[in-house]
């Protein structure tokens, strides 16, 4: 049984816009947003909806009405899946007909900078009819003047929705929340948590691999997977190894690669210590790659008040002893650990794992905001 994937180098960008454009005519409930990275693995998100006959998890999606979303430690393997399946479904079909978020504003507070996350949520929620109020500097928000951030959630009752926030500081989500009363989606905090990446990375790698999503996962589509980096001072990396330690029907081995001795920081101790996944903790990344069958790599430490990157023995690149049929994810954005001249090869999911990021958002928030009934097909 072979991954479900197509290599950008089997098919021109050209005949795919063709083939999808006399689809949406054929059927014109078909996303008219087709996700297409330019290198690197291409995904097909009917593959994971197969198993499913194209079925959505409702019931799981249904508990995350009105909730605010913080901490990965929140989900659960069903959640998850769930959550996979309807950003499958969103993005495979013209839910935008349905106009879900119509009449809801989210309120995006980005007060650390930001390109990808703030700009995939605003594009999901603009492409479900909804609106948005944007802080895109918190340096043009009342806290220049030394405002609280529990007083600025104050004002944020009144405004929106939801609140999608990104702060420097660990504990920014407890101050907001000491009077926000809207869902709060946590888009970073310091070196606290990234709950979305984390999902994000997850339904990448179960369109690479549907079968990983299955409670009776075979034996041989299991995955080992390599996590470089620091997850204790990584939040990215630190809700990514959350999240899988909860697919332990589909995970054989997780090994993380670390210049630290102890990598893992308070909050992942527990949960590996409970987990029944081996976990390997080692320093030389050329000892482990060829047993990889996945290589997450993030660059960027939260340590204290500043950021720090990976040291040079960490890099990839298409001299990296990788294991045939191994994929690579990065949350990005990316600076020398990871080589531009891997883009090219059938190693990288990294850009088809960012092209996937506003169909998760979108059925988060779709969540979130209890408008599930307003999307055809679930």
């Amino acid at each position: 049984m072979s991954d479900r994937v197509e290599s950008s180098e089997k098919k021109g960008s050209e005949g795919v816009a063709g083939a999808d454009e006399i689809v949406r005519k054929q059927n014109p409930l078909r996303s008219a947003v087709v996700p297409m990275n330019s290198k690197g693995l291409r995904l097909r998100a009917e593959d994971l909806l197969d198993l499913t006959d194209g079925r959505v998890d409702r019931e799981a999606l249904q508990a995350l009405a009105g909730q605010s979303i913080v901490n990965p430690r929140q989900f659960d393997r069903r959640t998850i899946v769930a959550i996979a399946q309807l950003a499958a479904l969103l993005e495979t079909r013209n839910v935008e007909l349905d106009k879900p978020l119509d009449g809801k504003i989210a309120i995006t507070a980005f007060f650390e900078p930001s390109t990808r996350t703030r700009l995939s949520f605003e594009s999901a929620v603009q492409r479900l009819d909804g609106k948005v109020l944007s802080v895109p500097d918190g340096q043009v928000t009342g806290i220049a003047k030394g405002e609280s951030l529990a007083d600025i959630g104050e004002m944020f009752n009144t405004y929106g929705d939801v609140v999608i926030m990104r702060h420097p500081d660990t504990d920014s989500v407890d101050e907001i929340r000491r009077n926000l009363q809207r869902p709060l989606i946590n888009a970073g905090n310091g070196s606290g948590h990234h709950p979305t990446q984390a999902l994000i990375d997850w339904y990448a790698l179960l369109k690479w691999r549907p079968e990983l999503s299955l409670a009776d996962c075979p034996q041989d589509r299991k995955v080992h997977l390599g996590i470089i980096g620091t997850p204790g001072s990584m939040r990215a990396v630190k809700s990514f190894l959350r999240l899988s330690l909860m697919f332990e029907q589909s995970v054989s081995n997780i090994t993380l690669i670390s210049e630290m001795a102890d990598p893992v920081g308070l909050d992942l101790t527990e949960p590996i210590e409970e987990s029944p996944i081996k976990i390997n903790i080692v320093n030389d990344v050329q000892e482990v790659l060829p047993e990889l069958d996945v290589v997450y790599v993030n660059s960027i430490a939260f340590l204290g008040d500043s950021y720090r990157n990976l040291d040079s023995r960490y890099k990839l690149d298409s001299n990296s002893n990788l294991k045939p049929g191994a994929v690579i994810m990065h949350p990005l954005a990316r600076n020398n650990e990871l080589s531009d001249d891997l883009d090219e090869t059938d190693h990288n999911l990294y850009f088809a794992q960012a092209a996937g990021a506003v169909f998760v958002r979108q059925a988060l928030l779709a969540s979130v905001l209890d408008r599930l009934d307003r999307i055809t097909g679930i």
